[in-house]
């Protein structure tokens, strides 16, 4: 009986795609999958060598999603009284930043601002209560002309 149920799952995962999650990391398509997920407002703007997708939830968190002229989700920023979803935002790279925040509250005790960085992963976030924000981004992935500090 088992079996027939793990063969008729195995065949619904092959034949029906899985949910486009965006992520960082990710195709410019897919920021669709955020703003379904938050149940939020996009508005799109171009900056110099990006564009952001900017997404307003209506728990009024924000996120900005920074997409290279190739199409790619190269960064992610957020504000708002509530964290956004860490593992629908980051995808592929969550279990990267988990690992790197349980180092670094391994080292000290207390609450403080969150800052890892590494040559191709950097995570900065801070906040209380009612008041966080951060952002992540792939140092690697961001295009010729743009500023990791235009980021938030």
């Amino acid at each position: 009986m088992k079996t027939v149920f793990y063969g008729a799952a195995l065949l619904a995962l092959a034949l029906f795609p899985f949910h486009a999650r965006a992520a960082l990391g990710g195709r410019v398509e897919t920021v669709e999958a955020d703003r379904v997920h938050m149940k939020g407002t996009v508005q799109v703007r171009q900056a110099n060598a990006y564009s952001v997708h900017e997404i307003q939830a209506p728990n009024n968190v924000l996120v900005r999603e920074f997409v290279s002229p190739a199409g790619v989700v190269f960064g992610v920023g957020w504000r708002g009284p509530f964290m956004p979803d860490m593992q629908q935002l980051l995808g592929a790279h969550f279990a990267h930043y988990q690992a790197a925040v349980q180092a670094q509250k391994s080292g000290y005790v207390g609450r403080r601002p969150l800052n890892i960085q590494s040559p191709d992963f950097v995570v900065q976030m801070n906040g209380h209560m009612r008041a966080y924000s951060g952002r992540v981004y792939l140092p690697t992935q961001v295009p010729p002309g743009a500023r990791a500090e235009e980021l938030w």
